[in-house]
């Protein structure tokens, strides 16, 4: 299994990563034996993946980040790096890797004190003698101060630093940063593509799998854990019945108090199982005494602390709630193509039924009036409105059709 398995429906891409991972390793390859280095590269600097939710942006940025670090023996050979079974191709997918560094957006933005370590670590020298490897995910919630840290690092990077950095779209990204990394976009993979890979690899039965991949529209990740988690399928289901429940104003409000709440869970459940650790081994850290109590000085680490798991708690309330709104886009989308007669197949063939009867009560122009009051809350809540406000405007929409 090489590190590039899991990218579906990403041929072309793998083929431009390998082949400069291919460059990076005979360039670290002459540095430590004194060898001519190659003249001609299709290795550089710094990347960029674009592409839609689910098409496996990070998850590229983390496949060739382990063929940077692999040390395979066959690469000696002529084999490609990238073996997925090495100690650097190990480390750098299960994110332990020492010069390999993750940065994520903690809560809406990745602020500039998010930064500031990751940046004064790429102009180090990699531990291991390849690359320092530097994956920004979520690059399109840098902010102005946070962006500025980035593109001075990469307008200046040191020798073996590599800068990958992770967005939807490459408009999303600064355009003095984007024209100064290669640029690769990932399509979404298809629905067999997705469905041969859960039963591949996470040996689920056929039909699941392809219901899952069909419901996700393509979506790796979330197909799978609609393939292998009951909670998951069971959110899902519960949102799918709201359309039925907002006929009455009633009926929308307390629909739009429960989503809140189900996605308040979820953060708390995430927060309950990492803060608590978090917490512990900072302490820790300090040199707290028996007791728990801190030493003088230290009030105001454990302070960032609290902002930061509050940040997180925060993004994950409102991701949690992106993902209901994404399943009941793609209903309404349904909806859409029953009342127009598509061709195009049906993602939530499970809920044919009641597609039907919705299709059949309302008009073609109401369901888009509908798809188009989502969209207005996932704008709300990007613009950090409150999450109930935002929903009980949605669900409010979706009544008057």
């Amino acid at each position: 299994m090489t590190v590039w398995d899991d990218l579906v429906g990403q041929e072309k891409v793998c083929e431009q990563l390998a082949a400069a991972a291919r460059d990076a390793d005979a360039f670290v390859t002459a540095v430590s034996t004194g060898a001519p280095r190659p003249e001609a590269s299709k290795m550089t600097h710094a990347w960029l993946f674009t592409g839609p939710p689910g098409a496996g942006r990070t998850q590229a940025a983390r496949a060739f980040a382990a063929a940077l670090q692999c040390v395979s023996p066959d690469r000696a050979l002529g084999g490609v790096p990238g073996c997925g079974f090495c100690d650097g191709c190990h480390t750098a997918l299960i994110g332990t890797h020492a010069d390999v560094t993750t940065v994520a957006a903690v809560g809406t933005q990745i602020l500039a004190e998010d930064m500031r370590d990751t940046v004064r670590k790429s102009f180090t020298s990699p531990a291991n003698g390849r690359w320092q490897v530097i994956l920004v995910d979520d690059a399109e919630r840098l902010n102005e101060k946070s962006a500025n840290a980035v593109l001075k690092a990469v307008e200046e990077p040191a020798p073996r630093t590599v800068w990958l950095l992770c967005a939807p779209s490459i408009e999303d990204v600064l355009p003095t940063i984007r024209s100064r990394c290669r640029h690769l976009n990932l399509r979404t993979p298809s629905v067999d593509a997705v469905a041969d890979l859960l039963m591949r690899r996470e040996g689920i039965e056929p039909a699941v799998a392809v219901a899952a991949a069909r419901a996700t529209q393509g979506h790796v990740d979330r197909a799978r854990r609609l393939a292998t988690d009951p909670a998951a399928r069971e959110r899902r289901a519960a949102v799918l019945k709201l359309p039925l429940r907002v006929e009455d104003v009633g009926g929308a409000l307390k629909a739009a108090q429960e989503l809140v709440d189900a996605a308040a869970e979820d953060a708390k459940a995430l927060a309950e199982e990492l803060d608590g650790k978090e917490t512990e081994e900072l302490k820790a850290a300090l040199g707290a005494v028996q007791g728990g109590r801190l030493p003088r000085g230290t009030a105001g680490v454990m302070k960032d602390l609290e902002d930061k798991q509050k940040r997180r708690r925060t993004r994950t309330q409102r991701d949690s709630l992106d993902v209901a709104l994404t399943d009941l886009t793609a209903f309404y989308r349904d909806v859409l193509a029953l009342q127009l007669g598509s061709r195009v197949a049906i993602a939530n063939a499970d809920a044919q039924d009641v597609l039907e009867r919705l299709a059949r009560a309302s008009t073609p122009e109401a369901t888009l009036r509908r798809i188009e009051a989502i969209a207005a809350c996932r704008d709300a809540l990007d613009r950090n409105v409150a999450p109930l406000l935002a929903v009980e405007a949605m669900t409010m929409a979706l009544r008057a059709g």
